[in-house]
């Protein structure tokens, strides 16, 4: 039996942020794209964590909300 090998591409490479607004908006959507990647482990894993991925789905929505305003300096 061979093992399938699944060949990921990386992202492009992003500029580094130039202003301090652009430094929050990465920061903030960082932020998200984490937090919304441990609530779904949280929901996954065999033992589901509810109070653990609403934790994180509340800390999502809180990123995307200062990622919406970091636009409105």
């Amino acid at each position: 039996m061979s093992a399938s090998v699944i060949l990921m591409t990386c992202r492009p490479f992003a500029a580094s942020p130039t202003t301090p607004q652009d430094l929050a908006a990465q920061q903030a959507h960082q932020g998200a794209e984490n937090a919304l990647s441990m609530a779904l482990h949280y929901l996954r894993v065999s033992a589901s964590n509810i109070p653990g991925a609403t934790r994180k789905a509340v800390q999502a929505l809180s990123a995307l909300h200062d990622l919406q305003n970091s636009g409105r300096a």
